[in-house]
């Protein structure tokens, strides 16, 4: 039911009923897959997806790259796991590359963020290096485009 969970990841207000219809099943099966898959762990949650710059609240978002030094017989996961338990930390990813991690933070100010990689994050051991990007401004995240160029109507050139 692959396409069950992409109708869902696109779009998780979709009732039973809606997704019953355009995958041509019955509705009590589709709220039994659904089950099954939130109880196994396959379906985590359900997000909305704000445009926050559109509202009064004020909040800036950065991107710290991380390099640690595995744990022996524990790799990264356990260096992880000290990091996403800090509730600042909005997403965590294992990288290839140059670093280790990527950690995705909000804060309401860049001192908040300076702060906690400062106070909470450069000092977990083994951590080795971190790096802050402040992110400017969204153009899309998690599949949705946040707003459209504005057309210079004179040359239809991109503002």
């Amino acid at each position: 039911m692959d396409k069950l969970l992409t109708l869902l990841e696109n779009d998780s207000t979709l009732t039973a009923q809606e997704l019953a219809r355009m995958l041509d099943k019955e509705v009590g099966e589709i709220k039994n897959i659904i089950e099954k898959y939130e109880k196994d762990g396959v379906i985590l949650g359900y997000h909305t997806v704000v445009d926050w710059d559109k509202t009064d609240r004020e909040y800036v978002s950065a991107l710290i790259e991380v390099k640690v030094m595995p744990q022996r017989d524990r790799g990264f996961d356990k260096i992880a796991e000290k990091i996403y338990n800090h509730p600042e930390v909005k997403s965590l990813y294992l990288m290839s590359g140059g670093f280790d991690f990527t950690v995705i933070i909000e804060g309401k100010t860049m001192k908040e963020v300076a702060y906690f990689v400062a106070q909470k994050l450069a000092p977990i051991e083994y951590v080795t290096s971190t790096a802050t990007h402040f992110v400017l401004k969204k153009y899309k995240d998690k599949g949705v485009v946040y707003s459209t160029p504005e057309i210079d109507e004179r040359g239809n050139f991109p503002l």
